[in-house]
């Protein structure tokens, strides 16, 4: 009989520390959620700043100081706009949708009944019968509270963000205070622009991609009449955002509600085709030839951090699920304790985008010199 794996019980201690530290992290992250969020997606609108603030910066006459103010005004006015369009226009559709409510009734029978004929089945349910078994005023309520949170969480990101932004100004001596040697301080500098790479490079293809996949949608949605267009093609680049789930609801969402607005299921055959169409060549044509080296992560890790974050967070968590796995990626391959975990969030091995790039370089300059001693 084999003798069990002995461990030491210094690895011992040191394993359950690690473990009992992170579900203690994941539990103050839950209890906190109310407090971290609006901070997080301050710190996600500070990097959007400065990204911006740097982009007018070179293609403008303007100064590093007047480029920083527009970027701040564009960024802030984006932000209070997307949440005016979103409450405006969920307002105009709950109002549009309340003049056909009397015809959704019918309309569902008709589909349950069409539903079960196809696949051969007697005896079906009504809409009354569904929505019998469903508790309204619980959805309404939920719903309520969550616009409530909404414009709540909106002001606390915008306190936030001006704290943020006013803390700029020591940051530099900070670094210097935490970093006294110049080559520490360079690692961090170089972690920092590496995360703030990842991130902005997630911000500049998921708005691209987005972009492309509204103008389409919005043409869909125009040409069979659908209620609210702009409304839905705007839901439609928010959800991009959110990776997996943004898809899904982006190309089912709007043929669900045409089902029910048109006496024909053409234009919910209409749009689903097309969206579904749209959405295949961005996603497996377009973005990734644009991702390129900014989101080096497997595809499992973003699954996992999307329902790990959702969970902690709701629909903020979803939102920044990719944003912080990058930000994980980076800062776990600058330890060598950690950095086995960078590897295996990694898409291809290799957690440094550049580091890989020098690897490969130097692999096909080896090949080539093997080649030509061999020719020769």
């Amino acid at each position: 009989m084999k003798s069990p794996i002995t461990m030491q019980p210094s690895a011992v201690s040191r394993n359950a520390a690690a473990l009992i530290a992170t579900v203690a992290a994941g539990a103050a992250i839950y209890w906190l959620r109310d407090i971290l969020t609006p901070l997080a997606m301050a710190v996600f609108l500070l990097i959007m700043i400065d990204g911006v603030k740097r982009s007018v910066a070179d293609r403008t006459p303007l100064n590093d100081h007047w480029a920083g103010v527009a970027a701040l005004i564009l960024v802030v006015l984006s932000f209070f706009a997307a949440i005016a369009i979103i409450v405006n226009g969920a307002a105009s559709f709950f109002g549009e949708a309340s003049g056909v409510s009397q015809n959704i009734g019918p309309r569902i029978d008709q589909i349950i009944r069409d539903v079960y004929g196809l696949v051969r089945l007697e005896q079906p349910p009504t809409a009354q019968d569904l929505i019998n078994g469903v508790d309204i005023r619980g959805y309404v309520t939920m719903v309520a509270m969550q616009a409530q949170g909404i414009a709540s969480g909106a002001f606390f990101v915008m306190v936030y963000l001006g704290f943020l932004l006013a803390s700029q100004i020591g940051f530099r001596r900070k670094i210097v205070a935490m970093f006294p040697q110049k080559s520490q301080r360079d690692e961090a500098v170089a972690v920092f622009n590496r995360v703030r790479s990842g991130v902005e490079g997630y911000i500049w293809v998921q708005t691209v991609t987005g972009a492309m996949i509204c103008v389409v949608a919005w043409i869909l949605m125009r040409a069979v009449g659908l209620q609210n267009a702009e409304f839905w093609t705007f839901v439609i680049f928010i959800v991009g955002f959110i990776p997996v789930l943004g898809g899904a609801v982006a190309g089912l969402a709007p043929p669900l509600f045409a089902l029910v607005q048109f006496p024909s299921y053409w234009p919910a055959l209409i749009l689903l085709v097309g969206l579904q169409a749209i959405l295949f060549i961005v996603g497996n044509m377009i973005q990734p030839r644009m991702q390129g080296d900014n989101q080096n992560i497997d595809p499992v890790v973003v699954l996992l951090s999307l329902a790990f974050w959702g969970k902690l967070w709701g629909v903020v968590g979803m939102f920044l699920s990719t944003p912080l796995a990058v930000m994980a990626m980076a800062i776990l391959a600058e330890f060598q304790g950690s950095r086995w975990m960078a590897i295996l969030l990694s898409g291809d091995g290799e957690p440094y985008a550049d580091e890989g790039k020098s690897k490969r370089k130097k692999a096909d300059q080896t090949e080539t010199e093997a080649a030509a001693d061999a020719g020769a």
